[in-house]
């Protein structure tokens, strides 16, 4: 009999929380051959990640995993083998009960967010005994190998390779987003949060030597980058240029198309946690958009990760990127900070290849998740 997983997503933050718990219902099922259900409380949240869903729908199977909608009103079930709130999120009441008198026992993993803080390893797989006398157990991906790792399908890196090595691929991928970039042209990719430095970056861009080809995927910033061109409303493929640059809008598009699009690009801007995995896997220069937090705590996790990131880099580089991200994330004229970093280019474009490849090193979150149930039993 297969072990049950259940996982249960509440969507904050547009994206970011179904896209993380989408991609490993899938991989559980795929590799580990669990029987997963996922339990979302807002499915239109979900429709665009996983084309052919039903937003309406209060059972569906997608890709192998049961898709359930988190009802307000919660109607008793079973609880699995292994239980899962994502980024703490608050069980319904009668699960959590239902759990606590389940014959046999529930291991109860609360899913924490990404952080390269120092406290994280200590923290990572600690139980939290609770009141009716469950035991939660904090389980936090991250970057070291006393973390619970990022996630990363099998044969991920191995499909990366091959599309680098296939010009075809690469020009028939960008072709179906109707993407047709000037030889030469320097590929970027923009996904973020609202940014007041963006208008400087662009600005940055412009005086570029060689030609630029901004894709945008439809999200937040569009509305900021319209007002940046004069435009009211941007439509996906229409081509706005001014100097060296070529804004273009995309359709949203699938995990797997933005896996591609994230391969098919030079430079990646990304945000939140989902994309911000993706591009490490891209094995491309990036940067980092983190979700702001009050009394900008969300800064100590941005130097956190920029101390390990950074390991490896000269010192001019490292400057450099360090000065981007900042500049980025707090407010800071981007346009010498994209100038500094052009100059190390090439160490860059090495220093991300080699980080994925170090990152690739180690277990990945699924295949960590399994191991520490096998552990428990």
């Amino acid at each position: 009999m297969k072990t049950t997983w259940d996982i249960f997503c509440t969507v904050v933050d547009n994206y970011g929380d179904i896209g993380v718990t989408w991609r490993l219902a899938r991989q559980l099922v795929a590799e580990h051959g669990l029987a997963v259900r996922l339990w979302v409380d807002d499915l239109n949240a979900f429709v665009p990640l996983c084309p052919g869903a039903q937003h309406d729908a209060a059972r569906q199977w997608q890709q192998g995993v049961e898709v359930r909608a988190w009802p307000g009103q919660w109607q008793p079930v079973e609880p699995a083998d292994v239980v899962i709130g994502a980024f703490a999120c608050q069980l319904p009441a009668a699960y959590v009960e239902a759990m606590r008198t389940r014959r046999s026992p529930v291991l109860w993993l609360n899913l924490e967010y990404l952080s390269a803080e120092d406290w994280v390893q200590g923290c990572h797989g600690l139980p939290s005994p609770q009141a009716n006398g469950l035991r939660k157990v904090f389980f936090f991906p991250g970057f070291t190998e006393q973390t619970g790792g990022l996630l990363r399908e099998a044969s991920l890196l191995q499909q990366r390779q091959a599309f680098e090595q296939s010009t075809q691929a690469r020009t028939a991928f960008l072709q179906s987003l109707s993407v047709h970039p000037q030889p030469g042209a320097l590929l970027i990719s923009l996904f973020a949060y609202e940014n007041s430095q963006l208008g400087s970056w662009l600005d940055a861009l412009v005086e570029e030597p060689s030609p630029v080809h901004l894709l945008v995927p439809q999200g937040r910033i569009v509305g900021q980058l319209g007002e940046w061109l004069g435009e009211r409303q941007l439509q996906p493929g229409a081509l706005h240029r001014r100097g060296a640059l070529t804004v273009q809008i995309l359709p949203f598009v699938s995990q797997e198309a933005y896996d591609r699009l994230l391969w098919s690009c030079d430079f990646n801007a990304v945000r939140g946690e989902d994309s911000f995995v993706r591009a490490q896997w891209a094995a491309r220069p990036m940067l980092w958009h983190i979700y702001v937090q009050d009394e900008n705590a969300h800064w100590e996790k941005l130097e956190a990760f920029l101390g390990l990131y950074r390991h490896g880099l000269s010192d001019a580089a490292s400057d450099a990127l360090v000065a981007l991200w900042r500049a980025w994330n707090m407010d800071r004229d981007m346009v010498q900070a994209w100038q500094g970093a052009r100059k190390h280019w090439p160490e860059l474009q090495r220093h991300a290849r080699d980080w994925a490849a170090r990152q690739a090193a180690q277990p990945d979150l699924a295949k960590a998740l399994v191991q520490f149930y096998r552990n428990w039993l």
